[in-house]
């Protein structure tokens, strides 16, 4: 972290009852999102036509583990192969 962030976090406890820091929160960005920037939802199966995630995966997407990407992925590959079938 930089001075500049530092500095802005110091202020920022100052404001805030209790004057504690937040705790960085760190991403797991070791898994590349499925997302290709086609961004429709599909009525019938509630999933991305782009990226086939439901909505509640497209939302969590940031904030799950390195094995829970991977397990949305899994459920993504079953999805296009029973799509395909």
């Amino acid at each position: 972290m930089s001075e500049i962030e530092d500095r802005a976090e110091l202020r920022r406890a100052r404001r805030r009852p209790g004057g504690r820091p937040r705790p960085r929160r760190e991403f797991d960005t070791s898994v590349p999102s499925p997302c290709i920037t086609v961004c429709q939802v599909d009525d019938a199966t509630g999933c991305c036509v782009g990226c086939h995630r439901s909505i509640d995966e497209i939302r969590e997407w940031p904030i799950l583990s390195a094995d829970e990407k991977r397990a949305v992925l899994a459920r993504i590959a079953e999805r296009k192969a029973d799509a395909g079938a």
